[in-house]
């Protein structure tokens, strides 16, 4: 893979500021102009990459140093960025802020941290609603924190006025790093929000292409897109080998078939985490709980990942069929592995709708929000880790589950309180249940692991009736 790949990373002074519509219409924008854009996102957040990914046509893969690692990042990019004329990459916070874990130094998996990695020039997404000289004073300041984050242009965002742009772009001439364009406020380009964040772009179908191709049109009619291409072009080659699954696990025989839940309950997925399955040597089929009434003929294993089950709640728990499926599976030695949303549904109710009582749990909507890097450490064998494995992964949701941990539970972690690891989540059996997102590029042996379970749980008549 040729690592001089054209690429920027869209950046902002904070969250809210709109890079994620500007991020998104410069990926349809460019798109529209029939090249082949790779869409990236920095961090774990798996709604963003959902619009971008949709406007690019491939999927939006995350770039994190805490999940993945720091050494995989320029890997991992060169891997999504396989055959792509450009690369757009979204931030995540502000440009300088990174992980609060004590155990990471300040600014680590920042947006500026990627950058670095990456060797990529920034586009600083301003939200210039409330500014007119100052913004000047604010691209100053970005453009010298530091000198090893390259600002290579900026986007004044929900701009009110023709004078109002000449305000900000006088004020901006002096200050070295050019404007490569101006976004009016829009507001009926908004996307839908609720309790997690935009609702997934999966989610919203027609209505999400609309709104992305709306946003491809605002952007190309507000920056000059070659300049965000020149700019992209500057980048220089990176001395990397493209990250391969194939390289990361050894596969097993007898080519296990294992169903990985999809559909509108749930949409958060890392792409990686899929390749990392057929890699292992598994058939990867795809299973929306919302709709199938059962599991894949000859389904050996389960995974369950993030989502929203608990907007659709109601229609899951209609669907008693493909739960009896779930817990028949689960019962008879079948390997599930389930993520947060997973949780949920294996659970014996959500908010009082009936699930697949897998797991003897009740599970419910929370009003805290429970977000943050979560450093873990298996607490059983399982069959997605043994004891002792110790991990990186994410926290994010809206719900809470009583009891919190079975007598076997999956991990434990400090969850950045002082005092000691707390347990969480359930190793029980075929089943591996928990609140924690992982991304498994930065756990190889965790999918490995999981699909040698499938291959050892399917029956041998099975086994051979499959090849």
């Amino acid at each position: 893979m040729n690592g001089a790949v054209p690429r920027v990373v869209v950046a902002a002074p904070s969250s809210n500021a709109g890079k994620t519509s500007v991020a998104t219409g410069l990926v349809a924008a460019l798109a529209a102009r029939g090249l082949a854009v790779s869409p990236h996102k920095v961090g774990p957040d798996y709604i963003d990459p959902g619009y971008t990914g949709l406007a690019a046509g491939r999927p939006g893969r995350n770039l994190d140093p805490v999940l993945q690692g720091e050494e995989r990042v320029v890997p991992l990019f060169l891997h999504g960025a396989r055959g792509a004329d450009v690369a757009v990459v979204e931030g995540v916070m502000g440009l300088f802020d990174g992980a609060t874990s004590p155990d990471v130094e300040p600014g680590f998996a920042s947006t500026a941290h990627v950058a670095r990695l990456l060797r990529a020039p920034v586009v600083l997404v301003v939200d210039a609603s409330a500014q007119a000289q100052s913004v000047a004073a604010l691209v100053h300041g970005f453009a010298t924190f530091d000198p090893r984050v390259r600002l290579g242009g900026v986007v004044v965002n929900r701009v009110g006025s023709d004078r109002h742009e000449e305000i900000l772009r006088d004020a901006l001439g002096g200050s070295g790093v050019p404007v490569l364009g101006a976004v009016r406020r829009l507001a009926e380009l908004g996307t839908p929000s609720r309790h997690l964040g935009l609702v997934p772009a999966a989610e919203r179908s027609a209505e999400a292409l609309a709104t992305v191709a709306r946003l491809g049109e605002v952007v190309a009619g507000g920056l000059d897109l070659d300049a965000v291409l020149r700019l992209a072009r500057t980048a220089p080659p990176l001395d990397a080998v493209a990250w391969d699954p194939d390289a990361e696990v050894t596969p097993v025989e007898g080519r296990p078939r294992v169903a990985v839940a999809g559909g509108p309950a749930f949409t958060f997925g890392y792409a990686e985490n899929a390749e990392l399955l057929a890699a292992a040597g598994a058939e990867v089929v795809t299973v929306d709980p919302l709709r199938d009434e059962a599991l894949p003929e000859g389904t050996a294993g389960l995974v369950v990942g993030g989502g929203f089950p608990e907007v659709y709640a109601e229609a899951l728990s209609a669907n008693a069929g493909l739960r009896a499926d779930v817990a028949a599976l689960a019962a008879r030695g079948g390997p599930v592995a389930a993520e947060c949303a997973g949780l949920l549904y294996l659970s014996r109710e959500l908010d009082g709708h009936p699930m697949c009582g897998v797991l003897d749990v009740s599970t419910a909507m929370s009003p805290r929000l429970t977000l943050g890097y979560r450093a873990a450490v298996a607490v059983t064998d399982s069959v997605l880790a043994p004891a002792g494995t110790r991990v990186r992964g994410h926290e994010f949701h809206r719900t809470h589950a009583d009891p919190g941990a079975g007598a076997t539970p999956a991990w434990q972690w400090a969850a950045g309180r002082p005092g000691p690891a707390h347990p969480e989540g359930f190793a029980t059996g075929s089943v591996h249940a928990s609140y924690l997102h992982l991304n498994w590029a930065g756990s190889p042996a965790l999918p490995e692991r999981f699909v040698a379970a499938c291959a050892a749980a399917v029956p041998e008549e099975v086994t051979r009736a499959h090849r």
